[in-house]
């Protein structure tokens, strides 16, 4: 049988017994059959056979075409010519196709390695072994061509071969190569120039008469001697090893030799053999890549792998910005959507040939799109693009490349209704995948299929389930075996999960002279203990996930039809008992409600599982209500109508003070044992359920589960993935527009609320109200469009609004479950859109926020229930404050307080309290109250602390900082940025962790001392600026952007000025009415100020025009309604600074009073301070040196010096910036 192609058929035919192709007959096996005919007397194969056998190319040569029978466009036909002379001369060795525009990405650590044994094999006179191991794909090839490249100089001979398979059945084939380029007898043409060149090269070294050693070695016809007839084969081989070693030992004497061998494994015996001699005689520095050896390595091998010179490397994989980096550069574009990077970091694992695979399939489905890169600032704004939909490659990476065409770049988009999910993965890597399943023995194979099922993340509670008559012991000692044999991870939790997946296990160093000076017993006894050791920890870890999706989505294509849906189903009832909240969080659902709407319960329920659920929404018994309520003071005890607001403040403190101390000693079941679970539930059932569901084809169901996913991400503060799974309940949507029903009906009006909110959290007010007002229309609450809707409206809920008040103290039957999951939706919307017309400059817009707001409150108080009452009191409070009602404000917070007394001391009513110690602490914040915030923010953040709710527990951190920090009571802020900082480390939050940096870098600014250095905060936006999170909370990284532009402009650094700028600029018009977004917009317009001020420096031509523009938007940041008076004595001392730069002394003088009086007022000792000193200075006429600042910064002490007392506080309030004055005559 002549033809490879027709092996390769029935291989794949003898080897499909757990597969569902079976079949021989069809175009391959037409193809190999008139191979056979057309090319008589050759093995030939086709291109596929030529590509799939990882063969060097020199093993082929390309025959002409003919026109065979039945065969339309074969491609082209190959011959396998095996191992000749051509090969053996010239052609075994490495090339090298290194591009200089083709970098080696995410190598460094490995080549790091190879420079510092060069560096060692250089000075010392020893040889050094370097030895990669790594699977195939792991880019073993490229990494010793960069490192033939680098290793290039003077006194060197490199020699860098590439062996194959065949290889290791030649004898001594590698040391043969090694001495043909060391004599130079690969660059002859024909054997009698090698048999002349050898002559001369060794008679001084070899007597004649055994020159004939040399003829089967190298191809030659020296005659044959009676010595050498007569002597034995290995006396023959020990003559011509001796012979090899002198003639290395006088070339080293020369020249130094770099022997690079590619595929180590495949070094044959005896080369290994002379390669262990060779290393303990001439110092030669020997670098091999190889695979991991099949069976043990011969004892040479090993005593190489053992010798003290050698280091072992085992290759890691590459990580996700190298691989996006990668992509770049193979594509030649400059940016690609983050859904292909995402299914290429993904399905890669890191290994470059995976990700090359799935490039080639994608591409040859006509996935990918390519396009010209659009203006962001032309674009409009739609749902579709709010998201900028494409990752660029790192920054350090950029000098590479990316072509562009007549200045245009390009990007790479997916074509439009492509799931990267749903498709199938290319056949090179299911290969590889079911060449690893055929190696298992059937129960682990059965068990890995099962596996499929589920997904590529599972818990060892839902596999047991559905395997079919295994017991624990037998599926726990499978999964032991399969993770040792790298098919699956496992993981403790879901963080430990998460931490995981950030990066790619990285290379590292194998000691094996340290392994192999254990005693051999304790080796044996050991790989027991071993696999006794994984059992128990695949005990404690109910997470398991497949190392390489490929091998998830292979297995998972030997299901039939029929078997995947029982599965699936069989996978949805498990799922389903555990699809809601975790028990923390009283087993709610992500959207309040959401189950009594839509029946979607595959599983019938019994009495208990409706009496917990109706519990778990806020049902009480009589007995549940009384609790701990005689312990509680009467509402009329609590505010006597003679309190003073001092008397009022110092009671409500007081009550707080109480419940701290009723929580930490109190019998009772109140504190949590456990921290908020909701994140695991998401990732290990939620998640999974729907796409059990999808798989079902149930559409409406699967529906329900994407809400619940997107609601979830939205609680968790991941915006872009909520915004990924309602693209995919719009999907799921549109097939079910037909069915009118009050359930889908209700699930439409879900999906465009948290529409509304994504798009409010990413700052597009309009297309949220848009949103906001269709989900109220189809929850049969439509807000007024125009004036007289709107008056009619208002007079309608102030009539409603008194008549809930009165109606307060009566106790009437509760809304239904379905009415509450409706009026739960209006009050999200209404709670929005106040808000978002609260942002808006026109005077009719008050009327609308009001209107919004004023709804919010009836609705909340229709609902009954404490919580959304209470939430919706102190939202109005905070409304009618930045609307400067004074009267109405106050009764609601009184209101609000009052409620909360009525509340038993345990599960809800506890949480119900943290939320109003809380959220009055953000309150005062907001309005300038410095001091009581810091009063109630104290105790919120004992009670989040005692409730063990990290996601509420870094808010409330967050504003005591800035608190804190306004009030210079520096010792207590760094007390609480310590928490802020362990809260984040603990629970991988890098929302937290950025609002510490951000702290850091105001400390640095305003502060005048060092608690984190600008280097280290600077390293860690370089890092952390694509996070999806941070990058679509957009008042956070406008923060961080624009203070570190300050940092550079006070410099007068205005290349990286710019840099840092023009980024917080993209950000700017994304306005969302929350702290964050105005601490980010006032560092930016402080940016925009010391632009300013270089702009007149240069006597720019629209230098006045900048500054009169400049100071409109910070009048008008001042006037907006959302703007909080904490943040005026900061927009108040820009302007006065604008106005001193364009000589307008009266208003700088203005302005500078009201400062001044703000932060009396507020207690604002660092603005204060900071102001007082640009007064002094700007009246005095003392000059500022340029680099006054630089001497600042370097001088800067560290927070250390400043709390051991070597330097005072008094001293470092002096370490300002001073904005300087001296552009123009001093109008004073």
């Amino acid at each position: 049988m002549r033809s490879p192609m027709l092996w390769r058929v029935l291989w794949i035919y003898l080897t499909s017994a757990l597969r569902s192709t079976r079949s021989i007959i069809g175009q391959k096996v037409n193809i190999a059959a008139r191979m056979m005919m057309y090319y008589p007397g050759m093995v030939t194969c086709d291109s596929v056979t030529y590509n799939g056998s990882n063969l060097p190319a020199y093993f082929f040569k390309e025959l002409p075409k003919k026109v065979m029978k039945g065969v339309g466009d074969s491609g082209p036909i190959y011959q396998c010519l095996g191992l000749n002379e051509k090969v053996m001369f010239g052609m075994a060795y490495l090339i090298c196709n290194r591009n200089e525009g083709y970098p080696l990405l995410g190598r460094e650590k490995e080549i790091k390695y190879f420079m510092c044994t060069m560096k060692e094999f250089l000075i010392s006179n020893c040889s050094q072994i370097l030895m990669y191991e790594g699977l195939s794909g792991f880019g073993k090839s490229q990494i010793l061509m960069e490192i033939e490249y680098l290793a290039q100089g003077e006194n060197h001979r490199t020699i860098a071969i590439a062996l194959t398979k065949v290889s290791f059945h030649q004898n001594f084939y590698t040391i043969q190569i090694l001495m043909a380029n060391v004599l130079g007898l690969d660059t002859c043409k024909h054997y009698k120039e090698r048999q002349s060149s050898l002559q001369s090269k060794v008679k001084t070294l070899l007597d004649d008469k055994f020159h004939c050693l040399l003829n089967d070695i190298f191809h030659v016809q020296f005659p044959i001697s009676r010595e050498i007839s007569r002597m034995s084969t290995t006396r023959k081989q020990k003559h011509l090893e001796a012979l090899f070693m002198k003639i290395l030992e006088k070339t080293v004497k020369e020249e130094r030799i770099i022997f690079i061998i590619d595929e180590a494994q495949f070094v044959d015996i005896a080369s290994w053999a002379f390669m262990e001699k060779l290393i303990q005689t001439v110092p030669i520095f020997i670098i091999m890549a190889l695979s991991p050896f099949i069976d043990s390595p011969c004892a040479s091998a090993s005593a190489i792998m053992k010798n003290r010179n050698t280091t072992y490397v085992t290759l890691g994989a590459v990580q996700p910005k190298d691989i996006r980096n990668k992509v770049c550069i193979d594509l030649n574009v400059s940016s690609i959507s983050k859904e292909l990077d995402a299914y290429l970091v993904e399905g890669s694992c890191g290994i470059p040939y995976y990700c090359e695979e799935l490039l080639k399939n994608l591409d040859n489905h006509k996935i990918l799109l390519f396009q010209q890169k659009e203006s962001e600032e032309k674009t409009n704004v739609t749902w579709n693009n709010m998201f900028r939909n494409l990752t660029k490659p790192t920054g350090e990476f950029n000098i590479f490349s990316l072509s562009k065409y007549d200045g245009v770049e390009e990007v790479c988009n997916l074509a439009s209704g492509v799931r990267l999910r749903n498709l199938s993965p290319p056949a090179s890597l299911k290969e590889i995948s079911l060449v690893q399943l055929d190696s298992m023995s059937l129960s682990h194979q059965m068990l890995v299929r099962c596996a499929a099922i589920i997904g590529l993340t599972f818990t060892t509670e839902l596999l047991f389930e559905i395997l079919p008559c295994w017991n624990m012991k037998m599926m726990i000692k499978a999964l032991a075996t399969l993770v040792e044999s790298n098919i699956f991870y496992c993981f403790r939790n879901s963080k430990a999960l998460r931490l995981a997946l950030k990066h790619n296990v990285t290379s590292f160093e194998v000691h094996y002279r340290s392994l192999s000076l254990k005693p051999r017993d304790m080796l044996a006894r050991g790989e027991q203990e071993e696999l006794r050791e994984k059992e128990g920890e695949v005990i404690e870890c109910h997470i398991i996930r497949f190392r390489q999706p490929m091998m998830q989505k292979t297995a998972y294509e030997l299901w039939l039809k029929d078997q995947k849906i029982a599965m699936h189903l069989k996978c949805a009832r498990f799922l389903e008992e555990n699809a809601h909240r975790c028990d923390h969080c009283r087993n709610r659902d992500f959207i309040p409600y959401h189950h009594f709407t839509v029946d979607i319960r595959l599983n019938t329920l019994d009495m208990e599982t409706i009496k917990k659920m109706a519990k778990s929404h806020g049902f009480q018994n009589k007995e549940e209500i009384m609790f701990s309520k005689a312990e509680m003071p009467k509402i009329s005890e609590f505010f006597s109508e003679d309190l003073s607001p001092q008397g009022i403040k110092e009671k409500i403190l007081g009550f707080f003070d109480l419940i701290i101390t009723k929580m930490k000693t109190s019998q009772e079941d109140i504190i949590p044992l456990e921290s908020c679970q909701c994140e695991e539930i998401l990732q290990m059932v939620i998640l999974p359920l729907a796409h059990h569901f999808v798989a079902l084809e149930e559409n409406n169901k699967a529906l329900y589960y994407f809400l619940e996913i997107a609601s979830a991400y939205l609680i968790l503060g991941d915006n872009y993935r909520a915004y990924l799974y309602l693209n995919e309940g719009e999907k799921l949507l549109k097939t079910l527009k037909k069915e009118k029903s009050w359930s889908q009906t209700f699930e439409s009006a879900t999906y465009y609320t948290l529409k509304g909110q994504v798009c409010f959290n990413m700052g597009h007010m309009v297309l949220a109200k848009k949103m906001l007002r269709r989900a109220l229309k189809l929850l049969n609450r439509t807000f007024p469009y125009n004036f007289i809707s709107l008056f009619l409206q208002s007079h309608v809920e102030k009539n409603r609004h008194f008549y809930f008040l009165n109606q307060q103290g009566q106790e009437g039957p509760p809304p239904e479950k379905k009415r509450l999951a409706q009026l739960y939706q209006q009050t999200t919307c209404f709670s929005l859109l106040w808000q978002i017309y609260s942002l808006n400059y026109f005077f009719h817009h008050q009327y609308y926020g009001n209107l919004a707001a004023l709804m919010q409150v009836n609705t909340a108080l229709e609902t009954q229930n404490d919580f959304q009452i209470i939430k919706a009191y102190l939202d109005y409070s905070l409304y009618h404050q930045l609307r400067g009602y004074q009267g109405m404000w106050f009764n609601y917070e009184i209101m609000a307080m009052e409620q909360i007394l009525n509340l038993p001391l345990k599960g809800e009513g506890i949480e119900i309290m943290a939320h109003v110690a809380d959220t009055l602490g953000y309150i005062k914040f907001i309005m300038g109250h410095l001091d009581l915030a810091i009063e109630l923010g104290s105790r919120a953040h004992k009670m989040w602390a005692l409730l063990r709710n990290p996601n509420k527990h870094y808010i409330v951190l967050c504003r005591l900082s800035k608190s804190l920090f306004l009030k210079s009571r520096y010792k207590q802020l760094i007390q609480v940025l310590g928490w802020l900082w362990d809260l984040s480390v603990a629970e991988e939050h890098i929302f937290s962790k950025a609002f510490f940096y951000f702290v850091c870098l105001d400390i640095l600014l305003y502060s005048g001392f060092i608690y984190r250095t600008f280097e280290e905060c600077l390293e860690f936006i370089h890092q952390n600026e694509d996070n999806r999170i941070l990058k679509f909370q957009n008042g956070l990284l406008l923060g961080l952007y624009s203070s570190i532009a300050v940092w550079y402009a006070r410099l007068q650094e205005w290349e990286n000025f710019y840099k840092f700028f023009n980024r917080a600029k993209t950000l700017v018009p994304r306005r969302t009415p929350t702290l964050l977004y105005y601490e980010g917009i006032i560092r930016y317009m402080e940016g925009q100020v010391l632009h300013l001020q270089k702009q007149i420096e240069e006597q720019s031509e629209n230098a006045q025009d900048s500054g009169v523009e400049l100071l409109k938007n910070l009048e008008r940041l001042v006037a907006q309604n959302t703007t909080g008076p904490v943040f005026y004595p900061r927009l108040h001392h820009l302007m006065a600074y604008v106005c001193i730069l364009m000589g307008d002394g009266v208003n700088c003088d203005l302005f500078l009073n009201t400062a001044l009086q703000l932060c009396e007022s507020q207690g604002n000792t660092l603005e204060k301070c900071w102001l007082n000193m640009s007064k002094e200075w700007w009246y005095s006429s003392s000059e500022l040196t340029s680099d006054q600042w630089l001497q600042t910064v370097l001088s800067l002490p560290t927070w250390e010096k400043i709390a051991s007392g070597k330097i005072s506080i008094h001293d470092v309030q002096k370490n300002k910036f001073l904005m300087r004055v001296n552009i123009l005559d001093n109008p004073f």
